[in-house]
């Protein structure tokens, strides 16, 4: 019988974190939830942050539970999150201040001020990064612009993934794919781009040592181990990244040209590349080149995603109308098809707020009917993201020289069977749906990896492949959605 190894997969969303018991063997993994958590901006003094001491005390609540129910040795923990967001210590090894949230005001106007001091398509040809104003780069600018008295005392910067496996092994590190959503790291070399930090007096000495993932840095400190009632459980670099672990995940067979979908708050739609392609085309489409495990790049695209759907849900809540997403998945697909179009990376959309409101704020500034119902505002929401995926679609297959056989859609937005039909009806592609896990399955085989369990990536997709439950989707009525789609996006 295959030698089965437990591990602990910490993986942080912008909305909720999980501690899962993940249990590999040469042939599947099986996945078990043993705490999950809320997580959300906290408004302090006029900015947006994250509540990182009660994320950690979470955290390490997870673990505790996680190592408890293992019942038997635990290999490895690995921890993983969304990406440019970070933490800033001090000389005394603690952070100087809540991490800010990427969706905060403070980097308004801060890509038009780098290009001031650096052109864009030079930014660019460094980094092969899609420009957005929550990256990591225009958040240090905007400190360093503001003369901030916290940037002045740091001593080292830590993404936020690594920087809880900073508290719970005192280690400071930048794993790979991480560092690399930053537009602070140069893609060709691995390395942080000097000529970045120069151009915008950005202190280069704060940044962390880059580590590969699938790397073991360290293990719980005593204390913490002590704490949590278990041994000093080694810590390992998964792809910290969320997106690298989901796509890990990714049960496509080596042969076949596919490219994914993780879909989730952001749906981040890409394939995968032995090197960063960087040219006129992919800074014309504004594609990104972000580190993969292995040796790999993910050449992608950041679209909005179901943060829409979310901020609506939220703002009826306040209302005082609750409603689960499977029902308001069940009105929009009652709701009238292509009555309304949204450019769902549409700028406005970005920060929180009342969401129905803007949504039918710019539909009254296109000339287009306003929405009262609200399962016509999510199936305008869906039917915007699925044209956008094809829209991507199209462009990385002009980028790649050749089309694309099927979509795989990972994560937990690929519960969400309409949006999925709808991504095949649009984008005219077979589309394989699962699993919802993915982020937690990658981040555990790249843990497997790490000790040895296993030996390659396709390996690893292969265990994927006999473990979950995938669904097909084919597309239904394409000749009528490519007639919707080319009247915006001809």
């Amino acid at each position: 019988m295959a030698e089965v190894k437990k591990y602990i997969a910490v993986d942080l969303g912008a909305e909720s974190g999980r501690a899962m018991i993940g249990s590999v063997s040469t042939e599947r993994i099986d996945l078990e939830e043993v705490h999950r958590f809320s997580n959300g901006p906290v408004e302090e003094n006029g900015s947006l942050r994250w509540d990182f001491d009660r994320l950690l005390s979470e955290v390490k609540a997870g673990i505790g539970k996680a190592a408890q129910e293992a019942g038997t040795e635990v290999a490895g923990i690995g921890v993983d999150s969304w990406g440019v967001d970070f933490g800033l210590l001090g000389a005394d090894g603690k952070l100087i201040e809540k991490p800010y949230h990427y969706r905060d005001s403070r980097t308004n106007g801060m890509m038009e001020k780098a290009f001031e001091l650096m052109g864009k398509r030079e930014i660019y040809d460094s980094t092969g990064i899609q420009f957005m104003q929550l990256n990591s780069i225009y958040q240090l600018l905007a400190m360093r612009l503001a003369d901030s008295d916290v940037l002045a005392k740091t001593k080292k910067l830590i993404f936020i993934g690594d920087l809880f496996s900073y508290y719970l092994c005192g280690i400071g590190f930048g794993e790979y794919t991480l560092a690399s959503t930053s537009q602070l790291m140069d893609m060709r070399t691995g390395k942080w781009s000097q000529d970045i930090f120069d151009k915008l007096s950005l202190p280069i000495e704060i940044m962390p040592d880059i580590v590969m993932p699938g790397t073991v840095v360290g293990q719980l400190t005593k204390p913490i181990a002590d704490e949590l009632g278990c041994g000093q459980i080694p810590i390992i670099a998964t792809g910290s990244h969320d997106t690298a672990s989901a796509v890990v995940a990714v049960p496509g067979s080596p042969a076949a040209d596919w490219a994914y979908l993780s879909s989730g708050t952001w749906s981040l739609m890409g394939v995968e590349v032995p090197e960063a392609i960087v040219n006129d085309k992919t800074f014309k489409f504004e594609f990104t080149n972000e580190g993969g495990v292995e040796n790999t790049i993910r050449l992608l695209k950041n679209i909005m995603g179901l943060w829409l759907v979310q901020e609506c849900k939220r703002q009826w809540e306040r209302g005082g109308i609750e409603l689960s997403y499977p029902e308001l998945t069940d009105m929009a697909q009652e709701a009238e098809p292509f009555a309304n179009h949204i450019e769902v990376d549409c700028s406005g959309f970005l920060a929180p707020g009342d969401m129905p409101k803007r949504i039918n704020d710019y539909l009254a500034e296109t000339g287009q009917e306003t929405i009262e119902d609200k399962g016509q505002m999510i199936r305008t929401i869906l039917e915007g993201l699925a044209f956008k995926y094809r829209l991507v679609l199209e462009r990385i297959e002009e980028v790649i020289g050749k089309k694309v056989g099927c979509l795989h859609i990972v994560g937990g937005g690929m519960q969400n069977e309409l949006l999925n039909q709808f991504a095949a009806n649009a984008t005219g592609k077979k589309v394989i749906a699962g699993p919802a896990e993915a982020t937690a399955t990658g981040n555990v085989l790249m843990q497997a990896k790490a000790t040895g369990q296993i030996n390659t990536l396709s390996e690893a997709r292969q265990i994927v492949r006999n473990s979950f439950e995938l669904k097909e989707y084919l597309p239904q009525d394409a000749p009528l959605w490519y007639k919707q789609y080319k009247k915006h996006h001809s």
